[in-house]
């Protein structure tokens, strides 16, 4: 099917004297004057001026060259054509000879040149920040040269040094050190009874030997014994305790309920609220009504306050009157309560590692609590006599760990004995269930 086209959309060409059939109407008027040939001579003198210039204003020596030598490829190989380049490399490499217009802004022809005038510093004029400097110098407030600082760096830290601005790796992110935390220099925290730092490797006593003596072996015995039976009071006293408050709270549930069994019970049922109840009029006796103090009463009350206050003061010049007079007597009762306080740590010291395990702080460090140490004794009847015939026993892994634990260098973990599998449910078929339809 052919398109249908309007007149007014159709082409915007200039119009035609040869499709012209007559001279007498709108189309021969001047506006309607066939420029077509016109518009092509002006295209191709755009397109040689383009090239290098007009063809027809040129010289036949800028045309026309003579060739003397003639071409050596060519009569190497005559039978090799010459390759035809591409379009669009031909369309490429054409390049204007117009020179491109400047984008550059160009200044008027009728522009006035004018220079501003330059800001000139005053060599008359002193500044305020310089009086007030030779002000301070008279009056004798001379500024350091030196100052003194405390310094903002550890200098034992390993340097940084700074990297070259023209290195060959300045694209490459630069490279940061881990910061570390500020607990990573602090002390740690001991879980003793005392908070004293333990050895990490404690000497043992004599009671835990394989082939101890009679009497060591008789004091830890009796030692491990009293902690045991103190360990099973307190657990009796806890159950009894909670055994108690649940017996409270039965016996407070069971008031609670016969109470609000009272409370729903008919006023009939019960006596009177105003039985029993007997007022102050009725006695004779008028109730006392609260009154303001009068101004003789604020003025005695004063009185007695700064009475008070000054006999505390009279008090506490009479005591520092007595301890300036006896202050030698002070200075040696402190003297030696701190000679008694020294040899008492000296003595605690060097026998806190036998047992400083054996009481922890209450508080935990971590989210779990640290279990209590494995019992180090043996009973009376498997002491052996002959070194033959014992059974090692003990862990150095669990009392390294341990010992990490005690010290607080490592935060206490719930064991786990095993990783948690898979839940696999195990089934048994039936086969006479099996049947078919």
């Amino acid at each position: 099917m052919p398109l249908v086209q309007s007149r007014a959309s159709g082409a915007t060409a200039a119009p035609r004297q040869s499709d012209q059939p007559s001279r007498k109407g709108k189309k021969a008027w001047r506006k309607n004057v066939d420029v077509t040939e016109i518009e092509k001579g002006l295209k191709e003198l755009n397109e040689e001026v383009t090239r290098g210039g007009v063809i027809r204003e040129k010289r036949s020596s800028e045309l026309f060259t003579i060739d003397v030598k003639g071409d050596s490829r060519a009569s190497r190989n005559p039978t090799n054509h010459a390759k035809k380049s591409l379009k669009a490399d031909e369309i490429l490499a054409q390049r204007s000879a117009v020179p491109a217009v400047s984008m550059r802004k160009r200044a008027g022809e009728h522009a006035i040149q004018c220079s501003a005038a330059t800001k000139r510093h005053r060599t008359d004029w002193v500044s305020h920040k310089e009086l007030t400097r030779l002000r301070k110098v008279a009056d004798g407030h001379h500024p350091l040269t030196i100052e003194a600082s405390n310094a903002t760096y550890d200098v034992w830290d390993s340097s940084t040094t700074q990297k070259d601005d023209n290195t060959y790796d300045d694209f490459l992110p630069v490279s940061e050190s881990v910061k570390q935390p500020k607990s990573i220099k602090q002390d740690p925290i001991s879980l003793t009874a005392s908070g004293k730092q333990v050895p990490a490797v404690p000497r043992p006593t004599g009671g835990t030997s394989y082939n101890p003596l009679s009497t060591d072996y008789e004091n830890q015995l009796a030692e491990e014994s009293a902690r045991a039976l103190g360990m099973e009071r307190q657990r009796i006293q806890a159950e009894e305790a909670e055994r108690a408050k649940k017996e409270a709270a039965a016996r407070s549930a069971a008031e609670a309920e016969a109470a609000e069994e009272r409370a729903n019970m008919s006023e009939w049922e019960e006596d009177s609220e105003w039985e029993g109840c007997q007022s102050s009029v009725e006695d004779g006796r008028p109730a006392k009504q609260p009154r303001r103090k009068t101004q003789a009463q604020r003025n005695r009350a004063k009185r007695r306050k700064e009475e008070e206050q000054l006999a505390k003061q009279k008090a506490a010049l009479k005591a520092l009157r007595r301890q300036q007079e006896r202050i030698k007597e002070i200075v040696d009762e402190v003297d030696e309560r701190e000679h008694a306080e020294a040899v008492r740590q000296a003595v605690v010291s060097d026998t806190d590692h036998q047992v400083y395990d054996q009481r922890l702080r209450r508080k935990q460090l971590g989210k779990y609590k640290l279990g209590e140490k494995d019992l180090e004794l043996i009973l009376p009847d498997e002491l052996e006599d002959s070194l033959r015939r014992l059974k090692p026993e003990g862990n150095l892994l669990k009392d390294r760990y341990r010992s990490l634990l005690v010290r607080g260098k490592v935060e206490s973990r719930r064991h786990i004995p095993f990783k948690k599998l898979a839940k696999r449910k195990l089934t048994e078929k039936w086969t006479y269930k099996d049947f078919i339809i």
